[in-house]
């Protein structure tokens, strides 16, 4: 009974394995590796692999806690993470280094110590984004423009200042988001922001617009007096949205969404750049999106050409890019977007 039990919780994670490009990296090619792992996972771990897989990572879950020694017939030495993440979500994952683990994953580089013992839930994994090269413009012209003009003209907006290609809402100081919370988030569509700074105390925090399971910062929960198509339209792409994270030495953020989100803040942008560095993070990837370290350095840095960037901030669009030479070259040309501001860590 038991083992027919086993037996059904493997063919069922089989049936959710992903297709592959080539045949010699596909599921056959892995397939006496993972049997050989699944027989060392506990019946209870390997049922929660199988809700897990199966509601691809809908909610946060448990560690699928697996031994990580010389598993007969594991191709290449493959670690357990490593095996089930390029079975489940990217077949084309080669090494360890390529992946994160979630903050709140506790066995994501062993348990207590134990590195003999590691997690490999595949959805509590992130691949690293890297930055990409220049990507070619979209059409338009690449002068400097004024961003999109409201909507609603009855709709009341802030204060704003012009900041290192971006707008920013001058009512809000360095000192008035010190209050016990590491960052307070500020959503916006277009240039008006939508409902109340939301202090985040936790180490970190879901930022979402349809999450089955948990709890952060609902933007489908605000309101708004008028929506335009456009901002509607990406309003439907966030739903799980992102992650952002506290974490030694900076902030990461995490993409739950099936749609890439963008990113600038002032330490990613290397020395020396004519520009703010915009990260396009691909769905299921993540990336250090803030160094406490390096923007204690930078304080006074400008943009050539623009003017000085605030450096205790971060910029993050879903789903819609921006560029100096795009069609959208501002961040407020953008229908969503978040707006982190950062308090100095203690």
């Amino acid at each position: 009974m038991f083992c027919s039990h086993r037996a059904g919780l493997v063919r069922r994670l089989w049936r959710q394995r992903c297709a592959a490009a080539s045949p010699e990296d596909g599921p056959s090619a892995l397939k006496p590796a993972v049997h050989a792992l699944f027989k060392k996972l506990k019946d209870e771990e390997l049922e929660l692999l199988v809700q897990v897989v199966e509601s691809r990572g809908a909610w946060e879950s448990g560690c699928v806690l697996a031994p990580w020694g010389d598993l007969q017939g594991v191709k290449q030495g493959l670690p357990p993470q490593v095996l089930l993440c390029r079975l489940f979500r990217w077949p084309d994952l080669h090494q360890s280094h390529e992946l994160k683990h979630f903050c709140y994953c506790a066995g994501g580089q062993g348990v207590c110590g134990d590195l003999a013992v590691l997690c490999c839930n595949p959805h509590h994994f992130s691949r690293l984004a890297v930055p990409e090269t220049a990507p070619p413009p979209y059409w338009g012209s690449c002068g400097p423009s004024w961003p999109d003009e409201p909507q609603n003209p009855s709709t009341q907006f802030l204060e704003f200042s012009y900041n290192g290609g971006y707008w920013c809402d001058t009512s809000l100081s360095w000192s008035t988001i010190k209050d016990g919370s590491w960052c307070k988030l500020a959503y916006w569509e277009y240039r008006t922001r939508v409902g109340r700074l939301y202090a985040v105390c936790e180490a970190s925090v879901n930022v979402f617009c349809e999450l089955p399971w948990g709890s952060g910062f609902c933007l489908a929960q605000l309101p708004a007096a008028y929506r335009s198509c456009a901002v509607q339209r990406v309003r439907g792409k966030i739903g799980q949205g992102l992650l952002l994270s506290r974490e030694p030495g900076g902030v990461w953020a995490y993409n739950h969404s099936e749609h890439p989100i963008f990113v600038s803040s002032p330490t990613l942008s290397p020395p020396g750049a004519c520009g703010l560095t915009i990260l396009k993070v691909l769905p299921g990837y993540s990336a250090k999106v803030f160094d406490y370290e390096w923007a204690g350095d930078i304080g006074g840095w400008q943009l050539p050409g623009e003017g000085p960037c605030d450096p205790h901030s971060i910029l993050i669009s879903f789903a819609k890019g921006w560029r100096p030479c795009y069609s959208r070259q501002f961040i407020t040309s953008c229908p969503c977007w978040l707006e982190v501001l950062l308090n100095q860590p203690c």
